[in-house]
């Protein structure tokens, strides 16, 4: 009996043969080697001699392909490209570049759009109809393009105040707590029991003896819409195929024209065809100096977080105009030394003031200002982020070899606490 009648072949041969294992199941090329060469060492032997040397022809021309490979290989890697020699074009287009480690980075909006699919196709098929790209945040932007459900959607009812770990912001919207909502309608609870001192009546009791209670609580139920922020402006075909010109489209004039009006309504929104602004919401603190006081805008900014604290709502930031942001950086001491900042080449130093994060827009009136908890007060409710539309059926754009570019987001502000926040009116100046 052979030496392989009760070993399970691995496989079969063209002309139909079976292949078996050798003898032990070795895997490598080396066992094979080893095996093989023991076979043919033994004089007693009892296989098929020919199917052997047939076996160790093929494991030596596999060690030997292996040891090729092997060479070409360190061949390869010792290469180097001889002095003066141009390196390799790595150029890429706009927008689809990694970041500084060579790692995708989160898109932008600009460039969610640009790497877009849909893009790609409405290109092939000679910039005609329309598309969109929706991104949920343009910081962060991922790319897909916009699909309408046909399911009715449900109101997002908020449960309560929900905390996000803060970040220094570039806008107004920056310093909000900001959500995602699933429907278009938004209802939440908004307390108007006002500062926390004038309802907390926690205190120590004797062993025995009735516990106070606090109160009274009072809450609205607050219900509105989310709002639409939109505009667009018109493109050629030939700036349309540029990516550089379409990153520059989004990102300078529609991406940040959304943010620009957002900032503003975020502040004085009416609430009702706009979303709700904090300086129209009825509740939020004020404070301005006693008739007569000449305070400083510094001082009396100092005063006013001590009452937000004073209602147990600390304050972490501020808003101001350009104005008043100017006057008290160039606020100077008897001396003409500059009490804010100790250096006018810091510039770029973030702007902060008595502990507060400070943000400068001209939605705010020049002589007042807005300070309170932002995170702790409101929160910015999305219903997407910022989604990017074109189409060259506009008018008379088709002829004339013109497109669209739209860009529109919906959100609307949940001032839920209206007590976190103080407006300052500051003192006229003699």
């Amino acid at each position: 009996m052979s030496n392989f009648a009760k070993i399970r072949p691995i496989g079969r041969r063209r002309d139909g043969r079976p292949i078996y294992p050798i003898k032990g199941g070795a895997p490598t090329l080396l066992e094979q080697r080893d095996e093989i060469v023991k076979h043919l060492q033994d004089p007693d032997y009892k296989g098929d001699p020919a199917e052997l040397l047939a076996r160790a022809d093929k494991v030596a021309a596999d060690i030997d392909a292996a040891n090729q490979r092997d060479a070409r290989l360190r061949a390869l890697q010792a290469a180097q490209l001889p002095a003066g020699d141009p390196a390799p074009d790595t150029r890429v287009q706009p927008g689809m570049q990694p970041d500084a480690n060579g790692n995708e980075h989160p898109l932008t909006v600009a460039e969610a759009f640009i790497r877009s699919e849909a893009l790609a196709t409405f290109r092939a098929r000679g910039k005609r109809g329309q598309f969109s790209v929706d991104g949920m945040d343009f910081r962060a932007a991922p790319a897909g393009t916009v699909t309408t459900g046909t399911q009715p959607q449900q109101n997002t009812r908020v449960p309560g105040i929900i905390p996000q770990n803060p970040d220094f912001p570039l806008l107004i919207a920056g310093l909000l707590d900001r959500q995602v909502s699933d429907g278009t309608t938004l209802e939440y609870m908004r307390d108007t029991s006002g500062p926390q001192s004038t309802w907390n009546a926690a205190a120590v009791v004797a062993e025995g003896g009735d516990k106070p209670k606090s109160g009274p609580f009072t809450f609205d139920l607050i219900s509105t819409s989310l709002k639409t922020v939109a505009h667009w402006v018109p493109i050629t075909r030939q700036a349309a195929d540029d990516n550089s010109q379409l990153m520059g489209y989004i990102n300078g004039r529609l991406t940040y024209g959304l943010e620009y009006k957002l900032d503003r309504e975020i502040l004085t929104g009416n609430g009702t065809t706009q979303m709700q602004g904090i300086l129209t919401t009825s509740g939020i603190g004020a404070y301005q100096p006693p008739s007569g006081n000449t305070d400083s805008k510094l001082i009396t900014i100092r005063k006013a977080k001590t009452q937000g604290e004073l209602a147990l709502y600390p304050p972490d930031a501020l808003v101001l105009n350009p104005i008043d942001w100017q006057d008290i950086e160039l606020d100077t001491d008897a001396n003409g030394q500059f009490r804010v900042i100790t250096s006018v080449t810091d510039s770029g130093a973030p702007m902060r003031i008595w502990g507060l994060t400070v943000v400068t827009s001209v939605a705010m009136t020049a002589g007042t200002a807005l300070l309170g908890g932002y995170r702790m007060g409101a929160t910015l409710w999305e219903r997407q982020g910022v989604t990017i539309l074109m189409t060259d059926s506009h008018a008379d754009y088709f002829t004339a070899n013109t497109l669209v570019i739209l860009a529109e987001r919906r959100a609307n502000v949940a001032v839920h606490t209206p007590a976190a926040f103080v407006k300052i009116t500051f003192a006229a100046l003699p």
